[in-house]
């Protein structure tokens, strides 16, 4: 599993992402981990490099993969 990787967002705090298993854990301000499951490396890697994180996470990811709250 790779280290988190801070992203500049007002409601999330930090990211990461796992080839092997394909989880994308997300870190929210304020509390709060959350993985997804069998999100593709490609969306792992839009959420990093989006100009803003939490549309991208609403709009390709949340409603799309089941999760867990950790």
């Amino acid at each position: 599993m790779i280290e988190w990787q801070y992203v500049d967002s007002s409601n999330v705090e930090a990211i990461r992402y796992c080839r092997e298993t394909s989880e994308l854990h997300v870190r929210f301000i304020g509390g709060g981990d959350y993985v997804y499951y069998g999100v593709e490396e490609n969306v792992a890697v839009g959420l990093a490099q989006a100009t803003s994180v939490g549309k991208y996470l609403h709009q390709y990811i949340k409603g799309r993969y089941r999760y867990a709250k950790l």
